[in-house]
């Protein structure tokens, strides 16, 4: 495995997603727990110790069986990231509600890693207008449930700026997805 150093820690340059988890049936929130642990065991022993979750992901079922299965490992051998689900604008003022019930969620004390999710030209003005997530998150971090605070975007290089120039003197990280669809979004 490739390691890169991020703040004095080790992290595998390969991370481990759970949007797509293997499913038992047609739903969504159905994941096959047994082979989804079994993928998650093969990649911590080839060396992955980061593993990226999400409010939304699997109909709100990727966090309760991310932390299930990571619960049997020490708590200090892998990183954990999820994110604020800003992509529903409907949640923009619920981060108090719906940080505390995350963690609980994935069973854990802290976030390795914290991010605005899909910072987007769908969701920059509610971002922007919405300082309450920022000024949350970072109370979250100097408590020490969030260890490292960042934001994933799927916007453009301009959108990506606006939330910079607002926020980027606390943003440690940016978690970028490059699919395909993203360039004919």
């Amino acid at each position: 495995m490739i390691y890169k150093e991020f703040q004095g820690e080790r992290i595998s340059a390969l991370g481990f997603g759970t949007m797509r988890l293997p499913l038992k049936g047609k739903s969504d929130a159905d994941i096959d727990e047994e082979l989804a642990a079994r993928m998650f065991d093969k990649a911590i022993k080839a060396g992955v110790n980061y593993f990226d979750t999400a409010w939304g992901y699997h109909d709100h079922n990727s966090e309760c069986v991310t932390g299930r299965i990571l619960a049997r490992y020490p708590r200090e051998s892998f990183n954990l990231a999820s994110k604020f689900p800003g992509y529903d604008l409907g949640n923009m003022t619920k981060v108090r509600q719906i940080f505390p019930k995350q963690l609980e969620k994935c069973g854990v004390e802290y976030f390795d890693f914290y991010l605005f999710h899909n910072v987007c030209e769908l969701n920059i003005e509610a971002y922007l207008q919405h300082e309450e997530i920022y000024e949350y998150l970072l109370e979250q971090k100097a408590a020490g449930r969030i260890r490292h605070l960042g934001f994933s975007a799927h916007g453009s290089c301009e959108v990506i700026e606006r939330f910079l120039d607002k926020y980027g003197a606390a943003m440690e990280f940016c978690q970028l997805q490059i699919n395909y669809i993203d360039w004919t979004f």
